[in-house]
């Protein structure tokens, strides 16, 4: 009789352990993915896995690409740091928050900014869902504002490190000292080696941050400072590009010509080099070589970090997203500049990769990068932020959902809008003069259609896009390059408005 209670015992014990080992296993746990932010200031579409220009050496970006989703034809909403960083971070448009200029980190979130005065930004949110957030760099304009991180790493002053003595440009060009501000555009090898860059440094807090254990789900930022002016690595950058193989984009003298007044005077950059004249000098080659040679250096950053995440117990469980703040006209339309609503400034790299997101996956259709705040929460399981104005990727990723109706506005300056949809590009300035570009024949933006019929019905359909809230300027916010932008801030906000202050470089 014991035996028989003891067999009957034992079944009972394995039945129940069975029962409760599925019930184990098919329990879904909740496990959040990490977040790897990275941004790469004034990085245009030349990296490999877009453009692959004048024999660009980017295999790390390539790497990222294979991982992922690479979108090809993504748009700024502002083509300056400032306002663009500004708008990542909250999830607004400019045109929303007033914020078309430089805007000291802690005055974007203030009590005067009715659109501003109570946003969640992106790492905050985060932070709200359980995440522990850390940062180091250039994220927003400066760093960050204070707080936003639980860890912060900070940021080196300036886009250092710099020779005792530049290279070739005064920073002023043909600028007036005291009205102008004075920007960083030199070029050459410098410093010796990549440990003296702080690029090198931001890497070496980040891979130490992806080797450390922690108790909940992780945001990390990354902010690399280059490829933004001056265009200084060392040596064995510039060597990956020899002169002579060097090309230059296309180039077209006349080809502002048919541009409106408003256009002109955004594009007046007495500061920066003109295309003129680096024809006229012959430095038009060894800035192309610069700017190509920063792209390498950074390239090899981003495999460092690539690296200690795949090493790290974190690699199947982190999402990856990587963009930039705007584009960068290498001569393109008479200058080396961001600065305006023209293609090759507003348009810059964004790039998904991580658990669930296609690999090695390309989406040509137009996007925005106030997109990301939304995508990110969207791949974490988060529940979606109301507040934010852009729309999550996700579906079009994976599905290839909305790719006919995919659109992006850039805002410059209050009431300068740009909208990139379908092959077309349509820009309306404040006092309602236009511009109109058909891409599949003129994709340098040569020819401004704006006043042929023929384009008349696109127009119109376009016209429906432009946004319809146009916010005065932010106090807190100054754009002091361009006599244009500090001219309409006074105009819009009246002569009353606090004084104009030029900041000393284009940081």
């Amino acid at each position: 009789m014991k035996s028989t209670h003891l067999i009957f015992f034992i079944v009972a014990f394995l039945s129940l352990a069975c029962h409760n080992k599925k019930l184990v296993k098919n329990e879904k746990v909740d496990v959040k993915p990490n977040i790897l932010f990275i941004s790469v200031d004034d990085l245009n579409n030349w990296i490999t896995p877009i453009d692959g220009f004048s024999n660009a050496k980017t295999p790390n970006f390539d790497r990222l690409a294979a991982m992922g989703v690479t979108f090809t034809n993504a748009h700024v909403q502002a083509p300056l740091c400032g306002p663009s960083r500004a708008s990542i971070m909250s999830g607004l448009r400019p045109s929303t928050t007033g914020i078309y200029g430089m805007t000291p980190d802690n005055e974007i979130r203030r009590s005067g900014n009715p659109a501003t005065k109570d946003i969640t930004f992106l790492p905050e949110y985060f932070e709200n869902n359980g995440y522990h957030t850390m940062g180091i760099g250039k994220l927003f304009h400066i760093h960050a504002p204070d707080s936003v991180f639980n860890e912060s790493g900070g940021r080196v002053k300036g886009f250092g490190p710099y020779p005792e003595k530049r290279f070739v440009w005064d920073g002023y060009g043909k600028g007036i000292k005291g009205t102008h501000g004075r920007t960083s555009t030199d070029w050459g090898a410098f410093p010796e080696n990549d440990t003296l860059m702080p690029d090198h440094q931001s890497v070496n807090w980040a891979i130490e941050r992806l080797q450390r254990a922690y108790d909940k789900p992780f945001f990390l930022g990354l902010g690399f400072l280059r490829v933004h002016v001056p265009l200084y690595v060392p040596q064995k950058w510039f060597d990956m590009h020899p002169l002579e193989s060097i090309q230059t984009p296309a180039y077209f003298a006349d080809d502002l010509n048919d541009i409106p007044s408003v256009g002109m005077q955004i594009n007046d950059l007495p500061m920066m080099p003109s295309t003129e004249w680096a024809i006229q000098s012959g430095e038009w080659k060894k800035i192309i070589q610069a700017y190509l040679a920063c792209m390498s250096y950074v390239d090899n950053e981003l495999g460092r970090v690539l690296d200690a995440l795949e090493n790290s117990k974190y690699a199947d469980n982190t999402i990856i997203v990587l963009w930039s703040d705007h584009g960068y006209r290498l001569g393109e339309k008479g200058t080396f500049a961001k600065h305006a609503l023209w293609e090759t400034a507003t348009k810059a790299p964004l790039m998904f990769a991580g658990p669930n997101v296609p690999k090695g996956k390309k989406i040509d259709a137009p996007v925005e990068m106030l997109s990301i705040y939304p995508t990110l929460l969207e791949l974490s399981g988060l529940p979606a932020y109301a507040r934010n104005e852009g729309n999550s990727l996700v579906a079009m990723m994976k599905n290839d959902e909305g790719l006919e109706e995919a659109r992006a506005i850039t805002t410059f300056g209050m009431n300068n809008h740009s909208i990139k949809a379908d092959g077309y590009r349509y820009i309306r300035y404040e006092d309602g003069t236009e511009e109109f570009y058909e891409h599949s024949s003129d994709p340098n933006e040569w020819k401004n259609e704006a006043s042929n019929p023929k384009f008349k019905h696109k127009i119109e359909a376009l016209q429906k896009l432009l946004p319809t809230v146009n916010s005065k300027w932010d106090e807190k916010s100054n754009y002091t390059f361009q006599p244009y932008f500090v001219n309409q801030k006074m105009r819009v906000n009246g002569k009353d408005t606090e004084p104009v202050k030029v900041i000393g470089a284009d940081r």
